[in-house]
């Protein structure tokens, strides 16, 4: 009995995911990354081009393992400054899966910078498109005849997003809106509307320093707060040790959500591999063995006299 009753929970819980993210009600959804500190072009436009070359990340999530219709997040991101340097141009791709619904984004980013005498300041505009796509046909019913649960609609809406950023070599602070408008779809005529509406802003700070213990080790405290109208805010606090230039090693705490536990390989000073785990502090936790998430950092110069030099940020 108690296993039966688990996995009614367990589809219970996918069906009110399901119809929470459905487009039919709104098409707002910004997905989570534990190490948004090796991802912050999807999360801040204006980090386009402060590495000072061109540079590029993937990102593999898969979170809550075991729970049937959990996230499955991949994105794809570069960016890079042009040739006087004051303007970065970046991409980001995103293709999530959640229960039946399956969302593909492409967004592109132009960042003003303006150097300053201990780093530089950044303003950036990004724009691009969500394709929203709900397989109905896959969700298990009881009811066959039921029509609320017949084909695969599809929809695709633009969006838009704002970022600034300052950063020196050791220390960084920046605000984002990644998503302006509010999508949202009319469940009788399946036609979409695009408003502006600051109540569906969600806003990002996000901060960083680099401490020098000695030669050999550095201390990198971060954080980052989210926050939304009408919902709780959330922070995700984090402290990291680098050894030898070579490898990280950290922890972080999402508020009344989960700790990570986060380790990242500078193979050399072009490439990086970063892996995370996330153990669930609420209820979910009964139903889920964790969540991964791997990184993977490539950062290319194209000027053979121009040395890449360490990017803590």
């Amino acid at each position: 009995m108690k296993m039966l009753n688990k996995n009614v929970r367990k589809n219970l819980f996918l069906l009110g995911l399901v119809s929470l993210l459905s487009f039919q009600a709104q098409a707002q959804f910004e997905p989570q990354f534990t190490q948004y500190m090796f991802n912050e072009m999807f999360i801040n436009p204006a980090y386009a081009g402060s590495r000072g070359h061109m540079s590029m990340t993937g990102v593999y999530r898969n979170q809550w393992v075991g729970m049937e219709g959990a996230p499955k997040t991949q994105t794809f991101s570069g960016h890079t400054p042009l040739r006087n340097e004051k303007i970065g141009i970046g991409l980001s791709i995103l293709h999530e899966e959640i229960g039946v619904t399956q969302d593909f984004s492409a967004f592109a980013s132009y960042a003003y910078r303006i150097p300053t005498q201990t780093g530089a300041f950044s303003m950036a505009v990004t724009g691009g498109v969500i394709h929203h796509q709900e397989k109905l046909l896959e969700v298990k019913i009881q009811d066959q005849g039921d029509n609320s649960f017949m084909g695969t609609p599809k929809l695709t809406v633009p969006n838009m997003g704002f970022g600034t950023y300052y950063n020196t070599r050791k220390f960084y602070v920046g605000l984002s809106i990644p998503r302006m408008l509010h999508n949202s779809v009319d469940a009788v005529t399946t036609k979409a509307t695009n408003k502006v509406e600051f109540e569906y802003w969600h806003y990002y700070l996000m901060g960083g320093y680099v401490i020098d213990l000695d030669e050999s080790f550095k201390l990198k405290p971060t954080a980052m707060v989210k926050a939304v109208s009408g919902a709780p805010v959330i922070a995700d606090l984090g402290l990291h040790i680098l050894m030898n230039e070579v490898l990280w090693l950290g922890a972080s705490y999402r508020t009344s959500d989960s700790w990570s536990a986060i380790m990242a390989i500078q193979m050399n000073k072009q490439m990086r591999i970063g892996y995370s785990y996330d153990y669930t502090l609420t209820d979910l936790n009964q139903f889920n063995s964790g969540t991964h998430e791997i990184t993977f950092g490539y950062d290319f110069s194209f000027d053979k006299k121009k040395v890449v030099t360490p990017r803590y940020f």
